[in-house]
């Protein structure tokens, strides 16, 4: 088969792998279509311990199974595998299982990733894709969930309705407008601000979230300003960003994972009373409906996604790194 795989620090090499082993409980997928997600790009950049090269990356995956347990179905892939036996499991919150992995990582164990012709993924992190679904708008439902999580937390989190919040978003990818989106549609949240250095970005944004878009050096990013702030981007200074905009018993929703440590005003977040919460994937239950999400067409227009040909991938990868790549989230075809 042809895979898209990650050889070294900002190498990606579209070549010819061996087709994937079909184990026991699991299917074969012939991929019909696989976004590149941020976490990929941390690999590209090096920064991912979990991603070990060589490794077809990729988890956001739906196609056509042939063979196993949903043979000749359309699907899509739940790409987060628990050990489905321990506490967090039993209690629906399989993302904090210990033993997890997941499909295109290295650790615990190897899983090659979807940015390929074919992958094997286990039966039970396998859902037949809805008739009234795209099989191409099917494989958005895993950052869909990312994000459909990430806003759960806030609202559990944050003293006041999210559709009374003064709201920062950091970050105009995917993760950052399918938020946007979602508090749009399903909390009313209108009173938004989206930054981001790549201004084409937010221009694309734009066109299909209510909110305020601005580079991150603009004005209206003030100190002690917003009662929520979703940081999608995960560096250093969008972090020193967020506890220095937030109001007093705010709420910071930490979602981006670009570098893992950096300084902090933990001063601040101690007699402001300020919620700092992590956030990781998603539980089973919000993947599903993340699924239902997108087959009712709640997101609406979902034109910022742009397609590629797989064996046009790594100038994908460059285009993300340089900063000059529009579209919110490239999805690519084999």
């Amino acid at each position: 088969m042809k895979a898209l795989v990650y050889t070294g620090t900002n190498k990606i090499d579209f070549r010819e792998e061996k087709d994937p082993i079909l184990k026991s409980g699991e299917c074969l997928i012939k991929v019909k279509a696989s976004g590149i997600c941020g976490s990929d790009m941390h690999a590209y950049h090096g920064k991912d311990e979990r991603r070990i090269p060589p490794l077809i990356l990729g988890h956001e995956i739906s196609g056509t199974c042939l063979e196993g347990l949903f043979k000749g179905k359309d699907v899509v892939v739940n790409p987060l595998i628990s050990c489905g036996i321990c506490n967090y499991c039993k209690i629906n919150e399989e993302h904090l299982c210990p033993k997890r992995t997941m499909i295109g990582m290295s650790t615990p164990i190897k899983r090659e990733g979807g940015l390929a012709e074919l992958v094997s993924v286990p039966s039970s992190n396998i859902f037949e894709v809805p008739k009234k679904l795209s099989i191409k708008e099917a494989a958005l439902a895993e950052p869909a969930a990312v994000a459909l999580h990430a806003v759960l937390l806030a609202e559990k989190n944050l003293k006041k309705p999210l559709s009374e919040s003064k709201i920062l978003i950091q970050g105009a990818g995917a993760i950052g407008l399918l938020c946007g989106l979602l508090l749009n549609t399903f909390k009313k949240s209108t009173n938004i601000i989206m930054s981001d250095p790549n201004k084409k970005r937010l221009d694309e944004c734009a066109k299909y979230l209510k909110a305020n878009f601005v580079n991150p050096d603009d004005k209206s990013i003030k100190e002690n300003n917003f009662d929520l702030i979703l940081e999608s981007v995960g560096l250093e200074v969008t972090r020193l960003q967020a506890i220095k905009s937030i109001s007093p018993g705010g709420t910071i929703v930490h979602i981006g994972l670009t570098q893992p440590s950096g300084t902090f005003d933990f001063k601040k977040l101690t007699i402001q009373e300020i919620t700092l919460v992590g956030t990781y994937c998603y539980t089973a239950n919000e993947f599903l409906k993340a699924i239902e999400i997108l087959m009712e067409k709640k997101l609406g227009n979902l034109g910022w996604i742009e397609y590629r040909d797989l064996k046009k991938g790594s100038e994908a990868f460059q285009e993300i790194h340089n900063g000059t790549c529009v579209a919110p989230k490239i999805i690519l075809e084999p």
